[in-house]
């Protein structure tokens, strides 16, 4: 029992290690499998996504990075307008100014603000940005540097860069390479796309395990949704909810969604993974003896970054309705996210919703009583678990505490939390705000979606640099330790038992299809990016004069070739002792509509 234990563990922290360095963590195939298909299989995905410059360069990693590669090496005269807004000049200074002393901040702002609009050189957009812009964004730096004096600027440029240059961006070869780049992003997702590893844990359908994108080496959760299960629970409006939510979420602060597909038992979620266990096992696992609970400054930690990972939610309209400690998973630097959104429900515009949901010890007075309510419940069981968390128990129940529902709901509704030594008084004041009886008395409960603005203002975490939280710029006061596994023993976690009693039919087809969507565009491509894939595979030919040129795989005009078959008496010579190889069915030209050469995006107006 303890050598499969073992096993288990050794494999999963070699491929942990492999999935860190770019190469090892790869499948031996890995080009064959993201080889590029010919440009003439590419081109109509050009009328299933929106061809734009918001969606293309915006929004899609790969996007911008080949925009910007065509203005640089192909439109040298348009690359100093991304210079004014990529992650090395003014994004890059605009997040520093949000994050630095205001001194420095306002110094970075007037470098940025005289290189680029100040000035006449090379380096000026003064030719596309208004006079009067740039005079209210001077204005606004000598009154002190306001944060947000570039706004309007980079408007303007955006504005220029998704007309003329936008539109021959889309005749070049870099955007057929990025259509090149889609079409790799839509292939079907299967359990073969993965390598599994051992189980972290369980849900409420079946189990986590670790598992290993063979083409990248990229480690992720895989948490496996039994079908069977599902259907006996009439589970399927959940699982879906949840799916759908998730795909919607792109947080640093909520565990992201990169792949959905299904096997034959299972649907199967590939998650963001968090090597560094959940909170309930550092709490009850880590701590021993009179020094359990976490201690003040990395509770502190742990709830400012939950607290964004709500503001994101609610922001999206989403109440999450089941914040718990072993809800929340620390990664590999030990920052921490909210993961399991199967309870999470979108809350209608001006509206409301009801539902006794969630964990008993850890529910609002107001979903006990079935109450209608908005984001009120996450803001009190962000309590529980900020109590928790310091105190090393739940407020209203002791950990293997044998006592029914019914007592713990009355704890929650009418007894008042006890607090010991280890809080301060900032802390008890926060957990007292956040643990109030009724809504309209709690703290974060009375300003709808942006209730995470009260709980981030409370005194508890007044030392608190928000902005840099937020950049992920704060380190972690724990980091997990990189050859230690966070989870129960293999054999230690329950196993599920067989379902009886269900049989799945054709019925079933029409939900699985609407699960079972493949890859996620935008963490796909931050994959690609992220293990060297895009560096490795996004080449090009050069020309007699060292000119990037199209590939063979680019070249619009070819044709396929097909050979006749030979007649003649030398048939046996060329198919069996001469063979040609077999061009593989993706690199085959195909015949290209004429309508899929003319551009997507209207021509630019003078």
């Amino acid at each position: 029992m303890e050598l499969e234990n073992i096993v288990a563990n050794t494999v999963y922290l070699k491929a942990r290690e492999g999935g860190s360095d770019s190469n090892k963590g790869k499948s031996k195939k890995w080009r064959k499998i993201l080889q590029f298909p010919h440009i003439s299989q590419c081109l109509d995905i050009k009328t299933t996504i929106d061809v734009n410059y918001e969606y293309i360069v915006d929004q899609q990693p790969i996007g911008k990075l080949l925009f910007r590669q065509f203005c640089e090496r192909n439109r040298p005269h348009y690359h100093k307008y991304n210079s004014f807004l990529d992650a090395r000049n003014i994004n890059l200074q605009a997040e520093r100014s949000e994050v630095e002393v205001d001194e420095t901040r306002v110094a970075l702002t007037a470098e940025v603000f005289g290189r680029y609009l100040k000035t006449e050189d090379k380096d000026a957009v003064t030719d596309v940005v208004p006079a009067n812009v740039i005079d209210d964004a001077s204005a606004l730096l000598l009154e002190g540097g306001a944060r947000d004096i570039f706004g309007e600027c980079i408007r303007c440029v955006k504005n220029f860069l998704a007309g003329t240059p936008f539109a021959e961006f889309e005749r070049s070869m870099y955007f057929h390479r990025y259509l090149q780049w889609k079409w790799l992003e839509a292939q079907p997702i299967t359990q073969n796309t993965f390598r599994m590893y051992r189980v972290l844990g369980k849900g409420g359908f079946g189990e986590v395990c670790a598992c290993q994108v063979r083409a990248t080496g990229k480690m992720y959760a895989c948490k496996k949704l039994e079908k069977k299960r599902i259907k006996k629970r009439k589970g399927e409006a959940m699982v879906l909810i949840e799916k759908q939510i998730l795909q919607r979420i792109n947080s640093r602060f909520v565990v992201n969604l990169a792949y959905a597909y299904e096997t034959k038992d299972a649907l199967c979620l590939v998650l963001t993974i968090m090597n560094g266990g959940d909170l309930k096992f550092h709490i009850y696992n880590m701590c021993a003896g009179a020094e359990t609970g976490l201690g003040l400054e990395r509770a502190r930690f742990y709830a400012a970054q939950v607290a964004c990972g709500l503001e994101h939610l609610h922001k999206m309209a989403i109440v999450y309705r089941d914040c718990k400690p072993e809800n929340i998973l620390l990664d590999d630097a030990g920052h921490v996210r909210i993961s399991d959104l199967g309870l999470a429900v979108d809350v209608p515009e001006g509206g409301s919703v009801r539902g006794r949901v969630g964990t008993v010890g850890y529910m609002a007075p107001e979903v006990i009583d079935n109450e209608r309510y908005t984001y009120s419940p996450d803001w009190f069981s962000f309590g529980c678990l900020v109590y928790e968390m310091i105190e090393g128990r739940a407020p209203f129940r002791a950990r293997k505490e044998k006592v029914k529902r019914e007592e713990v709901d009355r704890r929650v509704k009418h007894e008042p939390e006890k607090y010991s030594s280890k809080f301060s008084d900032c802390a008890r004041s926060l957990c007292s705000a956040l643990l109030a009886k009724t809504p309209a008395s709690r703290l974060g409960s009375n300003s709808g979606k942006r209730g995470a603005g009260q709980v981030k203002a409370h005194r508890f975490f007044v030392r608190l640099n928000w902005a840099r939280l937020e950049a992920g710029m704060v380190d972690a006061p724990f980091v997990p330790d990189p050859h230690a596994v966070y989870a129960k023993d293999v054999l230690d976690i329950e196993q599920f038992s067989t379902v009886k009693g269900v049989n799945l039919d054709a019925g079933d087809d029409t939900f699985y299809g609407k699960f079972n969507t493949g890859s996620v565009s935008i963490p796909w491509q931050s994959e690609m990016l992220e293990t060297g894939c895009f560096t490795e595979l996004n080449v090009f030919s050069s020309d007699d004069t060292g000119t990037e040129c199209r590939s063979t795989d680019l070249q619009l005009e070819a044709t396929l070739e097909t050979v006749q078959d030979d007649k003649g008496c030398f048939v046996f010579a060329r198919k069996v002792l001469c063979p040609q190889k077999k061009v593989p069915q993706r690199l085959r030209p195909v015949p290209i509509p004429e309508h899929l050469l003319q551009p997507s995006s209207p021509p630019p107006q003078s």
